[in-house]
């Protein structure tokens, strides 16, 4: 187990003694106890909502069939498989990056599946389970003008999404490269297509996938910061769903699920380029 796998599990653990904790409201000087979805809510209901990207391929996107498709949206099926007997009743919920943590608070949804990494800022507000997926940051730039330093961004428009770790990230550290931010992965992308960026961060795996489809660009920066997880995420305190998950996701893991989930929506955009390996957390 390495290094960064033990300060995430760590960090799991500091969430799950926060549980049953309650959660002060600055305006009102109240205290108020969260909301839990219980298992049995959730099968009297039919359905478990299920928050996942609308347009980041291959992981969470909108088939031509106006279909959920991708890798979260795969784990998302055996999961509602497992809870309620039948994948066909996950009700697929489309967020962006910046309102992932708004629609678990709101109750629009009951689990996060969008892509989204652990981070000690998120997990004081939203209870994370075990991860499924290994990512880092990368920078995708045009052929001819290729970023492969960070350094060289300075003096330069990078493109990211608002509330993602890259967003996070340049804003801490690099604070003198300009930002140019938008909500959607589609509008940012385009804007890179546009020439209104010089560069685009993102999770690298994306940006493997969309250079691989897009010809005319390469990520020179493949890996950047600390190699981050991405896991489902519940309300704050919602218990017995967030027990539930970390036995589930370990399950999926040793009974070959994610493998099987990375096979079908990734390896065939990757191929060699991204292993799974590289990708898939490992249960044994």
């Amino acid at each position: 187990m390495n290094k960064t796998f033990k300060k995430v599990t760590a960090l799991f653990a500091t969430a799950l003694l926060a549980i049953g904790l309650t959660a002060c409201n600055d305006k009102e000087g109240k205290t108020e106890l969260a909301t839990s979805s219980t298992i049995e809510q959730l099968k009297q209901a039919g359905k478990v909502r299920v928050g996942v990207f609308s347009d980041k391929p291959p992981f969470g996107y909108v088939d031509s069939q106006g279909k959920s498709q991708g890798f979260d949206v795969e784990i998302a099926k055996a999961i509602t498989k497992d809870l309620l007997g039948d994948e066909n009743k996950a009700e697929y919920v489309l967020v962006e990056a910046a309102n992932r943590v708004e629609y678990l608070t709101s109750n629009k949804v009951d689990i996060i599946l969008a892509n989204f990494t652990v981070t000690p800022a998120r997990a004081e507000v939203v209870d994370f389970a075990k991860p499924y997926m290994k990512v880092a940051l990368g920078v995708v730039s045009k052929d001819g003008a290729v970023i492969t330093d960070v350094n060289q961004l300075k003096g330069k428009t990078l493109l990211i999404n608002k509330g993602t770790t890259a967003d996070a990230y340049f804003t801490k550290n690099y604070p003198d490269i300009k930002l140019l931010k938008f909500e959607q992965n589609t509008e940012t992308f385009e804007a890179l297509r546009d020439g209104r960026g010089d560069a685009l961060a993102h999770d690298n795996t994306l940006l493997f996938a969309w250079a691989k489809e897009n010809s005319g660009f390469t990520v020179g920066v493949k890996n950047l910061g600390d190699q981050d997880f991405i896991a489902p995420a519940v309300k704050k305190g919602d218990v017995e769903l967030l027990n539930w998950l970390n036995a589930e996701i370990e399950n999926l893991g040793k009974q070959g699920v994610l493998k099987q989930a990375y096979e079908k929506t990734l390896k065939p955009i990757y191929g060699d380029a991204i292993t799974e390996a590289d990708v898939v957390v490992e249960y044994k």
